[in-house]
């Protein structure tokens, strides 16, 4: 028996949910396809069947072949790690495995807002995607097209850039955030195909959602990417390429040295990002302001979700055996990661409760349904198009 026969593992094939232009659809896929596992991706949006399914607002949702559902690509790709160990992408030295997951929530988290931005905010990039979403998800629509598309556009910067943050004030900070993950990127690549040495690992896709869906597909960052750090765009697609059956390669055993720049950019800027929401959370606030690394951001949207990947980083440190904590410790504080790690005292997020990730079906009355703040009945309210939109309390 091989592990990816659909006709002797019960859980294949798979369906992975979320539309063809998704940040976190692409990363799924993209750990499916280097497990070569079969799948097929069907397009939906986060919201009615999807949520009704899942419990929760947000894609991509896989469908296994037992009719379970999960969600959430982290605890995802953590269980497909287990289940399928000859494609194992998570390091097997703790260290590393720490710092690769570090590297996956940084990129997962903080490099949403330069995505979106990038998406959203230029002529040409929302053009684009706003007419590729028009044709996946509201093709029967009774509306022009044309009206479609602005209703996308504004919704999405209403909630995704300028209502999270993304204002003449910081829209300086939101792009450079960009422009030095290509430059660390592509010193990386350098000296070595993928992050962590000569096959992919969780580093890799963390990274790969943006990268992929966002960066290098929207216009005007995919020009960006190509004219200024090839190598990088030349790594997207070495990873959609990816198959595990034919790379031999070995991971590092140590954190690398070049990765110094990354952890840098974590301590001075997403884990303190991370702190500013948790209080605001601690003290019910729904948004908060916070400075970072000089950029004044304002109102934004408070994420239990986030609150809990505080919590998962704290987990997986102190899951360290404590030869192991030393070392971690070490170059955390040597980045200016250690500090903002813990000085977040009683964190209570929420999330996960019992510890069933990524089968847990959310509560719909909770607010941690999503990653952007939006709770289950809140996203059911924000449909793409409001008009035609159901009731809300019907999945409730």
């Amino acid at each position: 028996m091989t592990t990816n026969d659909e006709n002797s593992d019960p859980i294949l094939p798979l369906t992975v949910y979320g539309p063809e232009i998704s940040y976190f659809t692409g990363k799924l896929e993209a750990v499916i396809r280097y497990m070569e596992l079969p799948y097929q991706r069907v397009a939906k949006s986060p919201t009615g069947e999807l949520a009704a399914k899942t419990g929760t607002a947000q894609v991509p949702a896989l469908q296994l072949a037992d009719d379970r559902w999960l969600t959430d690509t982290t605890p995802i790709i953590d269980w497909l790690d287990k289940r399928y160990p000859e494609f194992t992408i998570i390091p097997k030295n703790p260290v590393t495995a720490f710092f690769s997951l570090l590297l996956e929530d940084y990129a997962d988290e903080w490099l949403w807002r330069p995505a979106m931005h990038y998406r959203w905010d230029y002529a040409e990039s929302a053009a684009q995607q706003s007419r590729v979403l028009t044709n996946e998800l509201a093709r029967n629509l009774p509306l022009p097209n044309f009206v479609k598309r602005y209703m996308i556009r504004n919704r999405q910067r209403r909630y995704f850039t300028n209502g999270d943050g993304v204002t003449a004030e910081t829209w300086h900070h939101v792009e450079k955030t960009f422009f030095d993950t290509l430059d660390q990127f592509s010193t990386i690549l350098g000296t070595r195909p993928y992050l962590l040495g000569t096959r992919p690992s969780l580093a890799d896709f963390g990274f790969f959602g943006p990268m992929f869906r966002h960066f290098s597909m929207d216009p005007t960052s995919a020009r960006i990417m190509r004219e200024t750090e090839p190598a990088v765009f030349e790594w997207v697609a070495r990873m959609w390429n990816a198959r595990a059956s034919l790379i031999e390669g070995e991971l590092l055993e140590d954190v690398p040295e070049d990765w110094g720049p990354i952890l840098d950019s974590i301590g001075s800027g997403y884990l303190p990002y991370l702190c500013a929401n948790a209080e605001a959370w601690k003290t019910n606030a729904s948004h908060f302001d916070v400075n970072i690394e000089g950029a004044p951001y304002q109102h934004i949207r408070t994420a239990p979700y986030r609150v809990w990947c505080l919590e998962e980083l704290r987990r997986h440190y102190n899951e360290l055996p404590e030869t192991h904590q030393q070392t971690v410790r070490k170059l955390l504080e040597t980045h200016g990661c250690w500090t903002p790690l813990w000085q977040v005292e009683d964190l209570e997020s929420g999330v996960n409760l019992d510890h069933k990730a990524p089968f847990a079906k959310h509560d719909s009355n909770s607010v941690s349904g999503s990653m952007t703040g939006l709770g289950l009945i809140d996203a059911e309210k924000l449909q793409w198009f409001p008009v035609f939109s159901p009731n809300p309390k019907k999945h409730a």
